[in-house]
């Protein structure tokens, strides 16, 4: 993926977005097990208060916990509470409305929200609560017989109030009473006392007539209104990342289909000789889809993934570190995993993309030559053909997806396994008072939430080694090499152009081949003449008129046009004095008005259209159409016979009006009498144009003013007709082979 980096700068902007979306959504779902641990501990054990420092105390309360505390600590508590005047003012009454014991006792508020101070005040609060419930509710233990000769409360009457003992006390003895309740806390975690001091809080409240199940009821909801809040945003966030993500994705898609498509138009035959048809078409749609699919996946899980394991493992540390082994030994099990099902099947992705190259392949060419394996006979042939490669492709994809399928239940057997882990260790945390029943459950969600994200890149490692085979095959041909090169400092043609050109000691080899294809060519075709070239199979006549438009470019020598070298022209510029006819007519979809518009730019006039349909004697059969020019083609001009494709491709150069016709053996499919007509009308027409024709049959070439005899790649007759009857063994063998002496005038 890598190799196609590129494609994302110009969505950076949005990649930016996504990205911040991915945090914002992250950062909500890891808030979540955290207000759930806050429900199950605060809103459910501890009835909705959230702390030993109580809001609101009544006056004598506070004096006997401040017995069991320092000067430092009774004047931070002095601090942060105020007594609650009585008065007439509307205040007042609201605070009796709500504070019912108000009216006969006095009672402190909290008047700071100060974070730092309740998290002091929490600190040191939970023992002396805890020590005065102990001594209302029970003598604490350390206080009975065994201590009795420093234990106030061994001898007192019935009824004597214990905390009016403790403060007649002298503090030497009071501080050993406070030493020696203290021991009974000190092996207690610090958790568990502030969670049984909550009791002493509760019934606190109780006391001064505050509603402890509507306190209840209202924290839960209020928490629960929290997490629904954001559960809104985190919803939010994910659908703008889905919505984005499918759009970069989408954008990237079209981008390169269109790099693609434009750098395969560029391609010589050179670069087509290493690329097959049905490779490319592969590359250009299955490939890019692959690789489309990947993008959408990587923002939305390979960005995803890592914010949500990282913030996981730190909100689990944060919950609980005694726990964290167990997150490591839940993440090292799911590499394994991956590491162990990557390394088996990424040959097979690879292998994967060139089997169905193969099945395109063989499809394409079992359409193409349809008629031919019909005539032959062969269906069952080209049966057995694309039932293997058919077969190789499924026990390729089955042995992927039965691999991969092992990837979900065993991820599902870890997960498990880690969650009955995490529930038998902190079962024994809790009975220890370590952590709490919500700290455990916020532990489960925060483990199971990082073995998510690993799941989630693992998930998404079936399809990375797919990806990424694509992303290869598409970079090698966006950045395929092209050996027809554009000038970088082109020269320009000028409206005078007259079409004169000239080869000059050119020979020809194709790359990597040893010996030439075409051997010291030299000869000047100029307008107004027609320039003929004739030779046995393989003489290298098509390869000689490829080199003329650059498809492929001379080895060594020169190709000119009115002087000017074609490796110096535009190639742009080149082509468009050129009317091409190639040996197979090709037509396009469309009409045959939009094919014949195809070679000038869709500029050419009605009058052009019916002057080049004439002269290519395609009028004949357009009138016996329906909608005449506007008759549909079929892909490929399938609907129209050969000869008549001929013509259309004659007529499509004809409405160009360039300055050089090239005609590769483009007559062949026309019967003698169309042949002539059309030859007779063209030398009208073209005149004052320089023609090319390869040809194989002499009536067509007759009457050329200078005529080529190719054999084996080098010229070995040039002049008219009748001067290579006399003086070209192998032109008067071609021509006493289609015609007779006679005809011939020899």
């Amino acid at each position: 993926m890598l190799k196609l980096y590129k494609e994302f700068k110009p969505f950076i902007v949005s990649i930016i977005i996504v990205i911040a979306l991915l945090f914002l959504q992250a950062s909500t779902e890891l808030a979540l097990p955290d207000y759930m641990s806050n429900i199950v501990n605060i809103g459910i054990q501890q009835n909705g208060i959230e702390n030993v420092v109580p809001k609101v105390i009544r006056a004598s309360e506070l004096e006997k916990i401040n017995i069991f505390l320092n000067d430092e600590e009774k004047a931070l508590i002095k601090s942060s509470y105020e007594l609650i005047e009585k008065n007439n003012s509307q205040e007042y009454n609201d605070y009796l409305k709500k504070y019912p014991v108000l009216e006969g006792e006095e009672l402190y508020l909290l008047n700071t929200k100060d974070k730092e101070i309740i998290e002091e005040m929490n600190s040191f609060l939970g023992r002396p609560m805890l020590i005065i419930w102990a001594i209302e509710n029970g003598t604490p233990e350390g206080m009975g017989a065994e201590n009795e000769g420093t234990n106030p409360f061994a001898n007192l009457p019935e009824g004597t109030d214990p905390f009016v003992v403790l403060k007649s006390l002298p503090q030497e003895q009071l501080e050993l009473i406070k030493s020696s309740a203290e021991e009974q806390f000190n092996n207690l975690p610090e958790t568990m006392i502030n969670q049984a001091a909550i009791n002493y809080i509760k019934a606190e409240y109780e006391n001064i007539g505050i509603n402890i199940e509507k306190t209840q009821s209202n924290y839960i909801l209020y928490i629960g209104g929290i997490m629904l809040l954001i559960s809104l945003i985190s919803m939010a966030a994910s659908i703008g990342v889905g919505f984005l993500s499918s759009k970069i994705s989408s954008g990237i898609g079209r981008n390169l289909r269109e790099k693609v498509f434009k750098k395969v138009t560029q391609f010589s035959n050179n670069e087509f000789d290493d690329f097959s048809t049905a490779s490319l078409i592969t590359r250009s749609t299955n490939d890019i889809q692959q690789v489309q699919q990947f993008s959408m996946m990587m923002m939305r899980i390979i960005f995803f993934a890592p914010i949500m394991g990282v913030g996981g493992i730190i909100r689990a540390l944060r919950t609980n570190t005694s726990m964290a082994w167990i997150v490591g030994v839940g993440v090292m099990a799911i590499l394994t995993l991956v590491i162990v099902l990557f390394s088996v099947v990424m040959p097979k992705f690879k292998k994967l993309q060139d089997l169905v190259d193969r099945v395109n392949l063989v499809m394409r060419e079992a359409l193409n030559g349809l008629m031919v394996i019909r005539a032959f006979n062969t269906q069952k042939v080209e049966e057995k053909k694309f039932d293997k490669a058919n077969n190789d492709l499924t026990k390729t994809n089955l042995f992927v997806s039965r691999v991969m399928t092992m990837m979900m239940p065993t991820m599902m057997l870890i997960m498990n396994g880690i969650m009955l882990l995490i529930i038998w260790v902190g079962a024994h945390e809790i009975d220890n008072g370590v952590i709490q029943v919500g700290d455990m459950m916020a532990f489960i969600q925060y483990t199971m939430q990082i073995i998510m994200s690993f799941l989630m890149i693992s998930m998404v490692s079936i399809i990375l080694p797919r990806a990424s085979v694509s992303a290869g095959r598409i970079a090698e041909v966006l950045n395929k090499d092209l050996v027809i090169q554009e000038s970088k400092s082109p020269k320009k043609l000028t409206s005078s152009t007259k079409g004169v050109l000239e080869f000059k000691n050119v020979n020809f080899k194709y790359p990597g081949a040893e010996e030439y294809v075409l051997e010291d060519i030299s000869f000047i075709a100029r307008p107004g003449e027609t320039t003929a070239f004739i030779g046995s199979t393989g003489s290298g006549k098509s390869t000689l008129i490829n080199l003329i438009p650059r498809f492929y470019d001379v080895t060594n020598g020169k190709i000119l046009i009115d002087g000017i070298d074609v490796k110096d022209m535009g190639i742009h510029d080149l082509r468009e004095q050129i009317g091409y006819v190639p040996q197979k007519g090709v037509l396009f979809t469309g009409t045959i008005e939009s094919n014949l518009k195809y070679g000038k730019n869709k500029n050419a006039t009605e009058k052009d259209i019916l002057k080049a349909i004439e002269i290519s004697q395609a009028k004949e059969f357009i009138d016996t159409k329906e909608d005449g020019i506007l008759t549909e083609i079929s892909q490929g001009g399938t609907n129209v016979s050969g000869g008549q494709r001929q013509r259309l491709s004659i007529a499509r150069a004809l409405t160009k009006e360039p300055r050089i016709f090239i005609f590769d053996d483009s007559f062949s499919a026309l019967d003698f009498k169309t042949d002539a007509a059309l030859r007779k009308a063209m030398s009208e027409e073209v005149k004052d144009k320089t023609v090319l024709i390869v040809a194989q049959r002499i009536n067509t070439i007759m009457n050329a003013e200078n005529i080529i005899v190719l054999d084996e790649g080098k010229i070995v007759g040039k002049g008219t007709h009748r001067e290579l009857l006399k003086s070209c063994d192998v032109y008067k063998q071609i021509a006493l082979s289609q015609l007779s002496e006679e005809e011939l005038a020899i």
